[in-house]
């Protein structure tokens, strides 16, 4: 399987994204998310890992956010649990195979269950998009210590299972796996690659 590299990846962000804004924003934040996970690969339990996919997951999975901006330039927050499907279809119209798509679908939270879409009334396909691999796993989980919103933040893992206690016990459970799992990054040490977007002092 070919993975794309960094560039080809830009490339991708470069094309789909509506204004040079969104594209600092949801590129940026694709960029620290590698920072994160690729710090937390140099752990030597988790050395078996595809790196290069990781990196391909990490640049790549938050790319449906673009197709969630209005011609005004607002995003639509109501729909955002959408981004994944939607980034998952814009890799599989370029012809990306099913094993990068799935970082687009399956990184929202600590995973979406058929239960959290038709408890939540969520605007999803009623399916499981859970993090199954080791690669989609260390994905889903360094992009939980980085946020989009403006302005752009870190969260600690504390902080995080903090925020993920208000839709269950049970992803407060699936965090902390992935915390055992993958540990604690330092987050003064990622340097984002893209602009507008400082380190936790």
């Amino acid at each position: 399987m070919r993975i794309p590299g960094p560039e080809e990846i830009r490339a991708l962000h470069e094309k789909y994204a509506p204004t040079a804004e969104a594209f600092d924003l949801v590129h940026s934040h694709c960029e620290v998310v590698w920072s994160i996970a690729e710090q937390l690969l140099s752990a030597p339990h988790l050395r078996h890992l595809d790196a290069e996919l990781v990196r391909a997951g990490c640049l790549l999975h938050d790319i449906g956010v673009y197709r969630l901006y209005a011609d005004d330039g607002r995003l639509d927050h109501k729909n955002y649990i959408r981004h994944g499907l939607l980034g998952h279809a814009i890799l599989q119209d370029e012809g990306l195979p099913e094993v990068l798509c799935r970082f687009c679908s399956h990184h929202t939270g600590v995973g979406v269950t058929k239960n959290d879409v038709l408890s939540q009334g969520l605007p999803l396909p009623v399916a499981d998009y859970l993090a199954v691999t080791d690669e989609e796993k260390l994905v889903m989980y360094a992009d939980k210590f980085h946020s989009k919103s403006r302005p752009t933040a870190f969260l600690s893992a504390d902080e995080y299972a903090a925020h993920v206690r208000r839709f269950g016990e049970d992803k407060v459970t699936a965090f902390q796996a992935l915390r055992a799992e993958f540990g604690d990054p330092d987050l003064a040490v990622p340097v984002p690659r893209g602009r507008g977007v400082r380190p936790r002092p």
